[in-house]
């Protein structure tokens, strides 16, 4: 019984626990989302067995294709069908009625691909297209004998990363397999569905005639093709370095890390390097590894992913969309092929929800997870100029390729939006006219104005428009005083508060909007009152858009042209300048200004060079010759040669990520003036006199106090010696013991002392720390704070002798009499100066040391970010200016950069980012990062800049940011 009750609390917390852990593993999911998207994810209910040596791969599944060297043979299985999961219900948005808001698992519907019987106009797709020219069915030219092959080690390449990760770098972090499910994307209904009878429809008829764009080239020399042969061999070799690499240790994986051979996943890890590539592959005659890239591709499963709970929807456009476009139409649009149109078509069906926002334009950051697809949304309140306006080639093709105009649609409403703003002058406008503020208001949602439900007599009257504003009999109101009309009447406010009247361009039906969504609508505007424009991040690929969809569109849609010529004007007239270079190079560069007062009277500038900045020496040239701009085109060459320049004058060879150069007062007059170049250098020169002035004084007044406090420590040296005299002088003091045994007495006789000694003993300094001990601490040190050394000593001896002698020592005869080293020795104190003043850097001297330690080039006024990324833009340029002008000198500058950039970016198997392009050798660090951009845009562009002119001509291609080509219409 004692034995019962002993355990019966234990029993009964054991059961009370069992309990409450049994209801919550039932009622919870336990957070267990990383741990299914760590699973395989191609196939729900399909069991993945990985080996121990293997890890949970990404949704790709393929497995790479063998190395050729391997004699092993991997098959490659077709992939499981898929099993529905029932998937737990949503929870409702507000008042939703259970209306269905598509979270159930709906397939992607797959447009089939239309015959050119069944086109209209001129984008019909070719039945037969031509043949590529220059490209893998050409004979290839002899490979360069000294020419290095990538080391890559003999190994079947993934069976497993760690089987290659030498370092034991963790390539991703890692799971156990727990479960074969994954979280999918499926397609909901729509807020905001356009009807189909307002879609913008691709434009039909005969393309436009534009001139030329590439120059007539004459025929080489023997000895310039063996030339030019050499070194397009030699960039094809390092792109099978780099190829062979990924392959190996990142296959299916967005990125190869190119240091520690691991794979990284930043783009949702659907295979961005191998996707990226696609045409490159082509282009460069590697017939095979296409071959293997495609049959990864058909496994890429875009409606999940277990890295990203959103999508980033520009570099998802730009590379996945844009890299499966180009693929398809640069390999002639082959029946063995339409596996890329139909995978660009899937990805396309997933993004295209993005646009489902009152105004239609795009989230920019899509969050994909049914729990939340559901929920009405609005796009960004601070949207960069690029991501928005980046989209327009890849959906204009896509569009014409399958002829469904929803594509079109979509982003020609962004492009009526940009030119709406270029032209607006009211509340929100732009600051420079013709460009645009670096962040955008793309919500088009006025919150400052009011919302207003719009009454039966309104309606009847017709001055709202219910398929473009209405939400169950609910209308907008755009200012004070504004009258709300039909969408052709765009409306403005009479006291700018309600800005501009974007309409809502879709009806949302009968599912209510939550409490608080609707807004007085409103187009693009400024995110804020002052406001950043450039040419560089966040703002490049938008402009770059305008020349190229006029090519892509055949010169069908003028507003392209227009809006292209409004921002070279403005961008000629407020952003480009001259730096202040030594030899005086006639060079161009475009500045980032910034407004004070959201108009262009007060601008604020910075003279930057940033990598991102030099796609616009190709962007000038392209326009100028469709637009026949001959000045535009001699701009081009300019900012060209300033990308140029900026790499040659660094110790690699190789451009900085973002840097600071002084302008010149002039763009016709500008001398190299190192005086002023140091003035801009040191933004203190002007203090620098003044401070030392004030050093001079202080270290005068310094000096004064050191040599009173150096009198003063002799004086006292003197006196202490004086002591020390007096005291060898003076007899030792005898004891007196005067004590009564008779009485029981133990007083003890106190010595008197001189009046001399007692006047020495006051002007005796205190012994410093460290020194000899004051009375105090020797008290303390003999164990008692009121008896003697003497007396603690016959006290603990327990003698009954007579008292100890000269019980009153004095602090000379304590000396004297225990002094370890010197009894004669009678410390000083401690001489303290005050703190010498530092003397200031001269103006001089500040110069020298920067211009050591930073080692800033000639002109350059700071260098805030020194990496390099493997970016393709300056070589982006100089390919154009090739093409456009046929001059051989761009082929030089273009081998040049090649050479500098291969040296110090190269690794065993592959190439990497490195951190300091003033740093020669591995001073510079690499990151160990290789963006799939390497392939895709800077090796395809250093390799057609040595190919033939007619591959991939521009008189028949238009490239988009990521350098993927499309065929223009004809």
């Amino acid at each position: 019984m004692f034995r019962l009750r002993r355990y019966r609390v234990f029993l009964i917390c054991a059961f009370v626990i069992t309990v409450l852990l049994y209801h919550v593993s039932k009622n919870s999911q336990w957070d267990r989302t990383q741990e299914i998207w760590h699973t395989s994810t191609r196939h729900r209910e399909t069991k993945v067995e990985t080996k121990p040596a293997e890890k949970a791969q990404a949704p790709v599944v393929a497995k790479p294709p063998v190395v050729k060297e391997d004699p092993a043979v991997v098959e490659v299985k077709p992939p499981a069908p898929k099993v529905q999961v029932e998937e737990k219900p949503t929870p409702k948005v507000a008042d939703d009625h259970d209306h269905d808001h598509g979270h159930g698992d709906t397939p992607v519907k797959i447009p089939s691909l239309k015959e050119e019987s069944q086109e209209k106009g001129s984008y019909a797709l070719p039945t037969k297209p031509p043949p590529l020219k220059g490209t893998h069915e050409k004979e290839q030219p002899p490979k360069d004998k000294s020419t290095t092959p990538a080391t890559i080690p003999d190994r079947l390449p993934g069976s497993g990363i760690g089987s290659h990760n030498h370092d034991n770098t963790p390539s991703e972090p890692d799971l156990e397999t727990t479960s074969t499910t994954a979280v999918h994307w499926t397609k909901p209904s729509e807020w905001f569905p356009i009807p189909p009878e307002s879609i913008i429809p691709l434009p039909t008829g005969k393309p436009k005639p534009i001139p030329t764009i590439q120059a007539k080239f004459e025929p080489e020399t023997p000895q310039a093709r063996e030339k030019r042969e050499l070194r397009l061999a030699k960039v094809k070799a390092e792109a099978q370095r780099a190829w062979q690499g990924y392959k190996i240790y990142a296959w299916t994986h967005d990125e190869l890390r190119p240091v520690s051979k691991a794979h990284h996943d930043p783009f949702c890890g659907w295979a961005a390097t191998l996707v990226d590539s696609l045409d490159t592959l082509w282009i460069m005659g590697l017939k095979s590894e296409f071959e293997d890239a495609l049959k990864a591709v058909a496994e890429i499963d875009f409606t999940t992913t277990p890295y990203r709970t959103d999508i980033p929807v520009f570099e998802t456009i730009i590379r996945y969309l844009g890299g499966l476009i180009a693929a398809y139409d640069i390999s002639g649009m082959k029946k063995e092929y339409k596996v890329l149109l139909d995978k660009a078509e899937e990805l396309a069906e997933i993004l295209m929800s993005v646009f489902d926002t009152p105004n239609r334009l795009p989230i920019l950051y899509y969050q994909w997870h049914p729990a939340y697809n559901i929920a009405p949304k609005r796009a960004a309140q601070n949207a960069g100029v690029a991501e928005l306006g980046s989209m327009s080639m890849e959906f204009t093709r896509l569009a014409q390729l399958t002829g469904e105009n929803k594509y079109y649609d979509a982003v020609a409403r962004i492009t009526d939006a940009f030119e709406e703003l270029q032209n607006w002058k009211g509340r929100g406008r732009s600051a420079i006219e013709g460009i645009f503020p670096e962040h955008l208001d793309a919500s088009g949602c006025n919150r400052s104005a009011p919302w207003l439900p719009v009454d039966q007599q309104e309606r009847e009257d017709g001055r709202v428009d219910l398929g473009v504003v209405g939400v169950d009999g609910l209308g907008v109101v755009g200012g004070t005083g504004v009258k709300v009309q039909r969408r052709e009447e765009v409306v403005r406010g009479d006291d700018g508060v309600g800005g501009r009247d974007q309409m809502t361009p879709g009806r949302p039906g009968k599912k209510k909007l939550p409490d608080g969504f609707e807004c007085a609508p409103q187009g693009l505007v400024s995110s804020n009152a002052w406001g950043s424009y450039g040419m560089g991040g966040s703002q490049d690929s938008a402009y770059e858009y305008f020349p190229k969809q006029y090519l892509l569109l055949g010169g069908l849609v003028p507003k392209y042209k227009t809006m292209h010529e409004k921002t070279v004007a403005a961008v000629k007239k407020h952003l480009l300048f001259r730096p202040m270079a030594k030899g005086d190079p006639d060079i161009l560069f475009s500045a980032k200004a910034t407004s004070k007062d959201g108009t262009a009277d007060s601008l604020d500038y910075e003279w930057e060079i940033t990598h991102l900045t030099c796609f616009l020496g190709g962007m000038f040239g392209l326009g100028g010759k469709i637009f026949e701009s001959p000045e535009d085109v001699e701009i081009g060459k300019k900012l060209a040669e300033g990308c140029f320049w900026a790499y040659d004058v660094m110790p690699t060879g190789i451009m900085p990520e973002y840097a600071k150069i002084m302008p010149c007062k002039s763009a016709t007059d500008c001398k190299f003036n190192e005086t002023a170049w140091h003035e801009q250098l040191d933004y203190r020169a002007s203090y620098r006199a003044q401070e030392m002035e004030r050093y001079y004084e202080s270290k005068a007044a310094w000096k004064e106090q050191v040599e009173e406090i150096k009198k003063e420590q002799a004086l006292q040296k003197e006196r202490v010696e004086k002591a020390k005299e007096e005291a060898a002088r003076r007899p030792v003091a005898k004891s007196n013991d005067n004590s009564d045994t008779g009485a029981g007495s133990d007083q003890k006789a106190e010595p008197k002392q001189p009046v001399q000694q007692q006047q020495q003993q006051e002007e005796r300094p205190q012994a410093r720390e460290g020194s000899f001990p004051s009375r105090f601490q020797r008290r303390q040190l003999n164990g008692t704070f009121n008896e003697p050394r003497g007396a603690d000593l016959q006290n603990s001896l327990d003698l009954n002798s007579a008292p100890v002698t000269n019980t009153n020592t004095s602090d000379d005869d304590w000396a004297t009499t225990y002094s370890d080293d010197d009894d004669s020795q009678i410390p000083l104190t401690e001489l303290t100066l005050p703190p010498e003043p530092i003397k200031p850097m001269t103006h001089e001297e500040y110069i020298a040391d920067r211009l050591k330690n930073e080692i800033i080039p000639p002109g350059f006024t700071s260098l805030s970010d020194k990496r390099y990324i493997l970016r393709p833009e300056a070589i982006e340029s100089v390919w154009y200016m090739y093409r456009i002008t046929g001059d051989p000198k761009w082929q030089e500058k273009g081998w040049k950069m090649f050479e500098s950039v291969i040296k110090h970016t190269q690794t065993e198997v592959g190439h990497s980012a490195i951190r300091d392009v003033t740093a020669k050798g591995d001073a510079g660090g690499m990151d160990d990062s290789m963006e799939s951009f390497w392939l895709a845009e800077t090796l395809k562009y250093f390799y057609l800049l040595f190919a033939e002119p007619e591959v991939v001509s521009l008189d028949e291609w238009v490239l988009n940011t990521e350098a993927h080509p499309f065929r223009r219409p004809t």
